[in-house]
């Protein structure tokens, strides 16, 4: 059996589909990955004799000022170029069984794939992140005729397809009842085997020299790392008006008593993207007397090492459906890592519980005191966060090889099923 993997984005930065290529691979398919060039991948892709990866370049331009008419025509200009792009890939592929489709971006995977492949017999499956059309209502607008257009086109689409795989129960119910799609299997991030829990003597030897590295020397300090790719959907101005906000509020509760002293706290934000340089020049002029805010790009074998040297995960994700649920919180859920995240509805809430395995907050001084009472009396009090990391403990089963052997493998593999090697490879 031959499938093919498309995630018409950076292939470093789509860990879910680089997930299901590792998965397919381990059931003895030949996978040919296609996506962008940009962030490395991981070993175990790139050393993988059964995948092939197949990396495009996407078109570099960015609109950054002007209409809304002006940024339609810019971006229908742009995916047409990159659907022939894609669609000329495609064509070179030869027999295939399966294609797997990321959505989004909607425009113009879907259209391409089906239009490249659907002729020869291929079954196309397309597993939702989230519905395309609401990014592109973030910026032009609900009424706007290109995100109308655009709804429509998502739509006729997603009944194209063979099968559906989606992040959450609420998108499920989405597709079910807005664009007809019956029978979408939720198939929920799940943390890989790499993201796995330190002790508390290993994560603090590990913590330390990663410090040393930043450049951040001293006592024992709180440490939160954020995941990012520095996109439209995170709200990076929360965590800049909380840090102000904690630090009036540490001088208030030092001054107090003046026996008191808040620890140290290390903001780590990961990855890279646009808008990292804007928000590195903004994270420069806040007052560095508690809370330290740092950017850094990790690689892929180094990142969930780092996940699990935290005391707490911060997520900052807007969603622009309300339905998605960002793969970052499995990862730290993997690690036994609570998260702090920015709350956005019911579907987050399938995955976060208050209190549980992790804290939502709405605000930034809502962020402000959960980070407060997260760290008042650290690290010699850690109850609140011993707590939640069993909870995130808990919440990291089953993993994505059980999750993907029970509700991906039979939606994909069909009739060509073999007996599993995924769930072995990490016993």
């Amino acid at each position: 059996m031959r499938a093919v993997v498309v995630a018409l984005s950076d292939l470093g930065r789509s860990a879910r589909m680089q997930y299901h290529a590792h998965a397919l691979a381990a059931n003895g398919v030949d996978v040919d990955l296609v996506g962008y060039v940009g962030t490395p991948l991981a070993r175990r892709i790139t050393d993988d004799p059964r995948i092939t990866v197949h990396r495009l370049t996407p078109f570099t331009r960015r609109f950054r000022q002007g209409s809304a008419v002006q940024y339609a025509m810019v971006a229908v200009v742009e995916s047409l170029r990159m659907g022939f792009r894609l669609w000329r890939a495609l064509r070179k592929l030869g027999r295939v069984d399966l294609v797997l489709v990321q959505n989004p971006p909607a425009f113009p995977t879907l259209m391409v794939t089906a239009w490249a492949l659907r002729k020869r017999g291929v079954r196309l499956v397309i597993d939702w992140h989230n519905v395309g059309y609401t990014l592109l209502r973030r910026r032009l607008g609900r009424w706007h005729p290109a995100v109308r257009l655009g709804r429509w086109l998502e739509r006729r689409d997603a009944l194209q397809a063979d099968a559906h795989l989606c992040v959450s129960r609420g998108l499920a119910s989405f597709l079910q009842s807005r664009f007809g799609v019956s029978r979408a299997r939720v198939l929920y991030d799940r943390p890989a085997a790499a993201f796995a829990p330190m002790d508390r003597a290993e994560r603090e030897r590990f913590r330390q020299g990663l410090f040393g590295r930043m450049g951040l020397v001293g006592d024992a300090a709180g440490f939160i790392i954020c995941p990012s790719s520095w996109t439209e959907d995170e709200d990076f101005d929360v965590v800049i008006d909380a840090v102000l906000r904690l630090e009036d509020r540490v001088r208030g509760w030092e001054a107090a008593a003046p026996h008191r002293r808040f620890p140290s706290l290390i903001i780590l934000v990961t990855g890279d993207g646009a808008r990292r340089a804007e928000f590195e020049r903004r994270f420069a002029g806040l007052p560095a007397r508690r809370i330290f805010l740092r950017t850094r790009w990790l690689e892929p074998e180094e990142y969930p090492r780092v996940v699990g040297s935290a005391d707490v995960g911060l997520c900052l994700h807007r969603s622009s459906s309300g339905l998605d649920i960002p793969i970052k919180i499995a990862d730290l859920f993997g690690a036994s890592v609570p998260v702090c995240a920015l709350d956005y509805g019911a579907s987050l809430a399938e995955r976060v519980r208050h209190s549980d395995n992790g804290l939502l907050f709405s605000t930034a001084r809502q962020l402000a005191d959960v980070l407060f009472d997260l760290f008042e009396g650290y690290p010699a009090d850690q109850d609140l966060l011993e707590r939640l990391r069993t909870g995130a403990r808990k919440s990291s089963r089953p993993t994505w090889e059980e999750g993907w052997n029970k509700e991906a493998r039979d939606v994909l593999l069909g009739e060509h099923q073999a007996p599993s090697t995924l769930g072995e490879q990490h016993s």
